[in-house]
């Protein structure tokens, strides 16, 4: 293939990037907000990101297989139908305001997404000369985190409507004007993600024209050990890790919205470009915390990090006024490094079963569904800052990967969500 072409492949793969990091930082807008159409509870709430983190569990092993079978092009275009699908979904599901539709809707979104990311994770790294694979695939996690600044801001202006209806507003309402707000509220969704769409299924037909490469991966990693992959220990205390991580992360960005308006007084569109601005301190965090691997030690960075955390969001849950609001922005820095360091210490020295591993410390993103669960529950018997605590605790079992880790001195950061 001229070297042209595969520019252009390199292209379309990095726009992958860019467009499940968009539908994915969407949820802590989708939160705040179909709680107020749907009138939800925040446990029932938290089901947004369970509908969408459950599908990286139940669907990263046979979008793997698919792969396997069928090649990177088939499972990336299966992908972006079953995205576009999904959000094509949200339109019947805003005109009955019905929330296990939207439930459906989200699922089948993450499915999709689950395929673009088994995919093109890999299929960057090899898409060119090998000697600068990483380099490649660290070039398009930044459209990730690009994606994740700018999802909160568009989400903010086209959904979000900032109004917001009491109790004794609501009271005060003719007969069917408050059934007609929550109408207008739910349909708000249903353009941005008909365009969301739209833009997608023209990249999946960009994509079915493009006569992308076949590659023919060879495992060509030395054979450690012939043991079951349960038997690796560090293995296995990464993916419990990295299950920790996400959880913490979703729970975090997901509840930001409902905790800086009933902290600090906010409005929801204004706390949405807060979100925006948090979100754009992870990302240059990110960049910040591989500058810093350069002194410390990935390891011994993490185990800061985690310990920086659980004092950010301890000030988070027992502070007052604004302070809170501000730790909790400092929250989403400390959490840059966190995945692909926990993922490159999880699948070090496995050898032959890089790959097996890698497919387990994938799943464990399925922390995403249960622990924002687990915070609207606390939420609705107590307050949204005292849920706090949830994703505080959240990062001790990091913090003890971290230390079993100490003496490693380096590793490859090759993942990223």
């Amino acid at each position: 293939m001229s070297k042209p072409d595969n520019r252009f492949a390199v292209i379309l793969i990095t726009v992958l990037f860019f467009l499940w990091g968009f539908a994915l930082n969407l949820n802590p807008i989708l939160i705040p907000h179909l709680k107020k159409a749907c009138q939800l509870s925040d446990l029932q709430s938290a089901l947004i990101d369970s509908a969408s983190y459950i599908a990286y569990f139940l669907m990263a092993l046979p979008a793997g297989l698919f792969m396997k079978r069928y090649g990177y092009k088939a499972g990336i275009t299966l992908g972006l139908l079953l995205f576009a699908g999904g959000t094509f979904l949200f339109y019947p599901a805003a005109e009955l305001r019905e929330f296990n539709f939207f439930l459906v809707a989200l699922f089948v979104i993450a499915s999709g997404l689950t395929l673009l990311e088994t995919a093109a994770n890999p299929y960057i790294t090899v898409l060119g000369d090998p000697e600068t694979g990483t380099q490649r695939l660290n070039f398009a996690q930044s459209f990730n985190g690009l994606a994740a600044f700018l999802a909160p801001l568009a989400g903010g202006a086209f959904i979000l409507s900032g109004k917001n209806v009491s109790a004794t507003e609501q009271q005060a309402m003719v007969p069917g004007q408050f059934e007609a707000y929550l109408k207008e509220e739910a349909s708000s969704v249903q353009v941005p993600f008909l365009v969301i769409g739209g833009v997608v299924l023209l990249v999946a037909l960009l994509i079915s024209r493009t006569n992308l490469p076949v590659i023919d991966e060879i495992d060509d990693s030395p054979t450690v050990g012939r043991g079951s992959i349960l038997g690796e220990r560090n293995l296995i205390i990464g993916v419990i890790a990295q299950f920790f991580y996400v959880g913490a992360q979703v729970c975090v960005s997901s509840f930001f919205i409902r905790f800086v308006g009933q902290v600090g007084g906010i409005g929801e569109k204004a706390a949405a470009y807060m979100l925006s601005g948090a979100l754009l301190g992870f990302m240059i965090g990110r960049f910040f915390g591989t500058f810093l691997m350069k002194y410390i030690t990935p390891p011994h960075l993490l185990a800061v990090y985690s310990l920086l955390n659980i004092g950010l969001l301890a000030i988070a849950v027992f502070g007052h006024g604004l302070i809170p609001v501000y730790a909790l922005i400092g929250v989403e820095f400390f959490m840059s490094i966190m995945f692909p360091t926990i993922f490159a210490l999880s699948i070090r020295g496995l050898g032959s079963k890089t790959k097996l591993g890698s497919s387990m410390v994938i799943m464990a993103i399925a922390g995403g569904a249960v622990f924002p669960v687990i915070m609207g529950r606390v939420s609705d018997m107590t307050t949204m800052q005292t849920a706090y605590l949830v994703p505080a605790i959240c990062f001790l079992p990091i913090l003890y990967f971290a230390v079993k880790n100490f003496a490693v001195k380096n590793v490859t950061l090759t993942a990223s969500h």
